[in-house]
């Protein structure tokens, strides 16, 4: 699907309204008296990035949205059409002047270079305290195939420009900041699906980094993780290949994904539905059909892979590809 690209200019009642079509039920406040914003605007599949010039103003959400089906947000207040009942994250990307940023007891001061997570649905702070230029990016929290703890752990960290993994993941977005326009094509799904690929690493570095170093449960942990997802096409991965694979007793393998609030039954069925998920939205992939996606993963029932489809994205792969590519889709 080619990017939908729009240029927005706007005063603070109209920046309210522009802005509650894909960020609901936030509040935003300005004591400037002629305040303006504008933005460029782009859409490529469930993914949005705003390139946004504003003069200073507060954003704050103080609930929780709920995230499932036929959701309403708070105070009951109808969830806008259009607006996807699944969690979303939020990258935010300062270009100039700086932001505070609060989420789940953290606070970070995002300065030009710097970059950070924070979830769209939970409660967060964010302060513009004079005028500023930032990229925000929003997509499904799903894309980064984390545990809600291991999520809890990165939002409001900062990233730099400066140091470390920072210096190859941040001038990729830095880019896509400045060439907006020109994210259209087969290719520009692919593109920003890799800039957030990166900046997971990059994340998941720096918690570790912060830690001391993972633990050696930690790195088996990690090498359960890449078998998976090395054998995804096979129809027999299995808690108990698993296990083998890591010479360990099927419990253990139990007890490390327990440890991170997983089953390895469940983390398999979601990683394949997730990939499957992100083949349907490539227009790379727009003449395989569902079933051949679904192959490529390990799952062979057509049957079952619409339903499982159903209950983690809550539309049917169809409805899911016709959504984000849309035009009429292979079946």
């Amino acid at each position: 699907m080619m990017a939908r690209v729009a240029d927005i200019s706007a005063d603070l009642t109209q920046w309210r309204s522009w802005i509650s079509k894909s960020f609901p039920g936030l509040e935003i406040t300005s004591t400037e008296p002629n305040f303006h914003a504008s933005a460029d605007y782009a859409r490529l599949g469930d993914v949005e990035l705003f390139a946004m010039h504003t003069d200073a103003h507060h954003v704050r959400r103080r609930t929780t949205l709920n995230t499932t089906p036929g959701a309403t947000m708070p105070p009951g207040v109808p969830m806008p059409p259009g607006v996807p009942a699944t969690a979303l994250c939020k990258l935010s990307l300062q270009i100039d002047g700086h932001t505070l940023l609060t989420q789940d007891s953290r606070s970070c001061c995002l300065q030009p270079g710097d970059l950070a997570l924070y979830v769209a649905h939970r409660p967060y702070e964010i302060d513009y305290p004079g005028a500023q230029h930032s990229l925000v990016m929003l997509f499904p929290e799903s894309y980064l195939h984390l545990s809600p703890a291991q999520l809890a752990e990165i939002t409001a960290v900062p990233i730099s420009r400066d140091h470390g993994l920072g210096r190859v993941a941040i001038p990729l977005f830095e880019e896509l900041t400045k060439n907006i326009e020109l994210l259209a094509g087969p290719h520009a799904h692919a593109l920003v699906r890799s800039a957030l690929d990166m900046v997971v690493t990059v994340l998941h570095e720096q918690v570790s980094s912060q830690r001391g170093g993972p633990a050696p449960s930690t790195l088996l942990f990690q090498r359960a993780v890449d078998h998976i997802a090395q054998h995804l096409h096979d129809p027999d991965l299995t808690p108990t290949t698993l296990a083998n694979h890591l010479f360990v007793s099927v419990r253990y393998v139990h007890s490390l994904f327990s440890d991170h609030g997983l089953t390895v039954a469940a983390y398999i069925r979601q990683q394949r539905l997730l990939h499957i998920h992100q083949d349907l939205a490539d227009p790379r992939y727009a003449q395989d059909t569902v079933q051949s996606i679904s192959q490529r993963y390990g799952l062979h029932d057509p049957s079952y892979v619409s339903k499982a489809f159903r209950a983690e994205f809550h539309e049917s792969p169809r409805e899911y590809r016709g959504r984000v590519l849309g035009r009429a889709s292979s079946s």
